[in-house]
């Protein structure tokens, strides 16, 4: 190392994921890279050091983001950090509008709402961060790097569709929020990106491979032939939307996965968990019910000869025929998977409800990093 890399002023920035399930992974991600982003977007003369951490279990509901900053600010100074900036999967708002990032001089730290982001969260999140720590140092007048020369909407040009607004309750506060009407569809589809409807799929394993099982039997019954061949595209389509929904509904009742109000939870956090669980619940079980369709139709093209199926139709058949009858089918065994769901492993559908985070077991919270 040269004399002058020995003087550099070192910079320590804290990154904190909370709760640590998803968030944390993005973290684990940004941390490896962020050291090289800030010398690049910051200040190149500066040693960054990156330290990671985990917040609580079960994240700040009650005062919303001053609540999560305020336990930040004392992680910060606890840990002796430079900066520290907190990515979180709550939802949150600032005056009925979703909030995306927060900016506090005060307490030198800074918040991001993961959701808020939308569904390409990480690359958001790669160009938010370093101006966030940016910021940060510059309204602290840190005489380590050499002001910013802040645009009034700097971070805003770097994420489509925010805008900068200044804190309330704190003069040295900024909030970086979205639009009312898309911000609130991004905000929703983010909740499913960050919930991870790939673990509620896999958490719906055995109920597709009981569904598989009634599908099979049902293939091997022509009065199921004849009914799918007598109702029309409308009703079929009613009987799929019945199945997805009783299995969807069934899911939430047996596991418990509905969010109640309670005295540390505002209304508006308690609906859109809810509608966070819904959502993600009803990605999963619809690629669950096409998973299922496709097997349905391929195993009925294999194992039912077009002689038998026009043999019991009294008509010709072609393609369009075994999808209808895959389709019937896959509807028919939906609703006989959802009966079947309680077989689920708890914890693993629990998994999908978007106010239950699964208790990281060995994982270390890194108060001393």
């Amino acid at each position: 190392m040269t004399t002058s890399d020995q003087r550099r002023s070192e910079i320590v920035v804290g990154l904190v994921a909370t709760p640590p399930d998803y968030p944390a992974q993005v973290v684990a991600r940004l941390a490896a890279e962020l050291a090289e982003r800030l010398a690049e977007r910051v200040h190149a003369e500066v040693s960054w050091t990156v330290r990671e951490g985990w917040g609580e279990l079960a994240p700040r509901r009650d005062g919303g983001v001053e609540a999560l900053l305020d336990d930040l600010a004392s992680r910060c100074a606890e840990a002796r950090w430079d900066v520290a900036v907190c990515l979180t999967d709550l939802p949150l708002h600032d005056e009925r509008v979703p909030l995306v990032a927060c900016v506090s001089a005060r307490r030198r730290v800074a918040m991001v709402s993961l959701p808020a982001l939308g569904l390409r969260q990480l690359p958001a999140v790669r160009a938010a961060v370093p101006d966030l720590v940016s910021r940060l140092l510059t309204d602290t007048s840190d005489d380590r790097v050499p002001p910013a020369g802040w645009a009034p909407a700097e971070l805003a040009r770097r994420i489509a569709a925010i805008r900068r607004v200044a804190g309330g309750t704190d003069a040295g506060e900024l909030r970086y929020v979205a639009s009312r009407l898309t911000g609130r569809m991004r905000l929703l589809t983010g909740m499913v990106r960050a919930n991870q409807p790939g673990r509620a799929l896999l958490g719906l394993s055995k109920l597709l491979v009981g569904a598989f099982g009634t599908a099979a039997i049902a293939l091997t019954t022509n009065t199921i032939w004849q009914i799918g061949d007598a109702l029309g595209g409308i009703r079929l389509t009613v009987i799929m939307l019945l199945g997805l929904t009783a299995l969807v509904a069934w899911l939430i009742v047996a596991h418990d996965l509905w969010e109640r109000r309670d005295p540390q939870t505002p209304a508006e956090l308690t609906r859109l968990f809810n509608l966070g669980t819904v959502l993600t619940l009803s990605l999963a079980t619809a690629v669950s019910y096409l998973v299922l369709f496709t097997g349905t139709a391929l195993a009925a093209a294999l194992l039912i000869d077009t002689s038998v199926l026009q043999q019991t139709l009294q008509r010709p058949v072609g393609v369009t025929d075994y999808l209808t009858l895959a389709w019937i089918i896959s509807s028919l065994a939906t609703v006989g998977g959802a009966i079947g769901s309680g077989l689920e492993d708890e914890d693993t559908v629990r998994a999908a409800a978007y106010g239950y985070h699964p208790d990281p077991g060995g994982w270390r919270d890194e108060k001393d990093g």
